[in-house]
This record gives C-alpha cells, structure tokens and sequence, in this order.
C-alpha cells in the first residue's frame, strides 16, 4: 500500500501557540499569503473544487444512475443521451464515474483524517510517555512497517465481500505507522518545552498535555501529512479495486471502472480512458496542494519567503 509522509514542516511556534486569537489568525493570513502565492497550488484548488462539484452534482446532468442498464446501447461510444458512452452491460458511464469519484474520494478522505488522528494519538503519546511505552509503541510500529500490508489488505477486502466501509477500516489500519513514526520523532524535542513542562508542574493529566499542547503544535504536519494522505489513499484504493480486492460490484469506484475497462483500451477507450483521467486529475490536484501547503508552513522555502515578504 502506498503511505506518503511528507519532509517536516516547522512545528508552530510555542510562543505564536501561547498566544492569543488575534496573533494566531495572523499566522493564519500569513500562511494563506505564502499559499497563494503559488499558483500551482491555487491551479490544484480549483481543480479539485471542480472535481468535487462533479462528484456531489454530476449526477443531476443525467437521468440514468450508475445501476441502470441500457439493453439498447451495450458498448456505445459517447454521444447522444450517453455522454461518456456506455460499458458491455449496458451501463452509463458518465452516472458510474459520478459515483466511481464521490466513492474514492469518501474512502480517501476518510482514511486520511482516520489515519491522521491514530497517527497523532499514537505517535505523539509515544513520545511524552517514553520509557517502555515508547520502546514497546516504537516496536509495534517497526513489525507493521515490514509486513506485507497490501497482501493482507487484499486478503481481508476479498474475504469481507469488498464493502468500502471495510476498506476504510483496513485501509487506516495499516496506514498509520509511517506517519505516527515521524509524529513521534518531532514530539520528543516538543516534550522538553516550557509550555509542556509548567503544565506538568500544575499538575495537568498526561492526556490533556498531549491533546492540548503537544498534538496542537503540530499542526502544520498534520495538515500537509492529511492532503498528501488522500493521495496515496486514492492510488491504493484504486489498486486493489482493479485488482478485485477492493471495491466490487454492484458499488462502483473508479478502480473497478479501470478493470472494467482495461481489457477494451484498443476497442472501446473511452471505459479505461475517463476513469484514468479522474484519477490522474485528483491525484494531480491533490498534489499540487499538499505541496503548497508545505511551501506555505515551511519559511525556508522559496515560496515561503517570497510570501512572507510581502
């Protein structure tokens, strides 16, 4: 499976965290002023409203669902009442790559910010607590990192009917590790601040420290780990739908619209080559996003610096 974690951003600054609303919207337009000075970012933006407005409104361009069947139209090239054509059973392609899209981005998204948390959670109470929680968390982290995760989510999704609910479970299941193993290594210098240890001094519960003041001061990888998260979602749940492992029938993603259509690329392109377009188009946007955000949360960065000139 594919796990994407990001070069470190610059935690927030402890001070800049310590104070205000005012001081810290500052931050904010600071942040948005490096982001959208980046025009490949704003491009992916937009790119990703647009596919995200087809993905929820599509659907109202047509009058055909993704289940229904057109005995009279089997394999018809796009055109007419069928705007992307239609696939062997009679299917409207356009009404499957609606629904192929909102489905892959609800599992992408779902898993990432799944992901994000227990990685959060973990990664950053690993680090406070140390000692035997550390070594014994760390070691956990280190066994699944080399089991062989994408063999045993395609066992699990085929053994479970394929039910993208499930697909979801399995899939943050074994995408945490990565990203909780980089939490945890910028936690441990968070754990010796000032702002962490006078709440220790006034007696404030382990949990609360990491929930309130550590797992806070990590926003900007949190944040740009989350965009670039959905990415690598996308790209593992589209390949174990092609390959029949992940969504099935009669439920519709993009990765199963791919393996439908990847068999008739030389006698019926438009099944593989919309389905291929969307992912491409996601995934670009996505991209251009997590990159521009990390341009943005990162003062070294040319970007960054042109940004925060202004």
């Amino acid at each position: 499976m594919a796990t994407t974690v990001t070069s470190l951003p610059e935690p927030l600054d402890p001070d800049t965290a310590k104070q205000g609303p005012a001081a810290r919207a500052g931050g904010g337009r600071l942040y948005l002023r490096r982001f959208a000075r980046n025009r490949p970012a704003l491009f992916g933006v937009v790119l990703l409203v647009l596919l995200v407005l087809f993905s929820v409104g599509g659907g109202r361009l047509t009058h055909f669902s993704y289940t229904d069947v057109d005995f009279t139209a089997l394999t018809q090239p796009p055109g007419g009442t069928h705007y992307f054509g239609t696939n062997q059973g009679g299917n409207d392609v356009y009404a499957e790559a609606v629904h192929g899209l909102q489905r892959s981005l609800v599992i992408a998204v779902s898993v990432s910010v799944l992901t994000i948390v227990l990685a959060a959670v973990i990664g950053a109470g690993a680090a406070y607590f140390g000692g035997r929680v550390e070594r014994l968390t760390l070691t956990v982290i280190h066994f699944l990192l080399v089991v062989p995760s994408f063999l045993i989510l395609a066992l699990v999704s085929h053994h479970l009917a394929g039910d993208w609910r499930v697909l979801i479970l399995v899939l943050t299941v074994f995408g945490w590790m990565s990203t909780a193993r980089v939490i945890w290594s910028v936690s441990t210098s968070l754990r010796e601040r000032d702002y962490v240890l006078a709440a220790e001094f006034m007696g404030v519960r382990p949990w609360r420290i990491i929930l309130r003041h550590i797992i806070p001061n990590l926003g900007s990888l949190l944040i740009v780990n989350l965009t670039l998260g959905v990415v690598a979602t996308v790209l593992s749940e589209t390949a174990l739908s092609f390959l029949g492992f992940g969504v099935q029938t009669p439920d519709v993603s993009l990765g199963t619209m791919l393996a439908d259509g990847s068999g008739t690329i030389t006698t019926a392109p438009w099944l593989f080559g919309y389905p291929a377009a969307l992912v491409v188009l996601l995934t670009l946007s996505m991209t251009l996003v997590g990159d521009g955000l990390r341009d943005a949360f990162d003062p070294s960065s040319t970007t960054g610096a042109r940004g925060g000139r202004r």
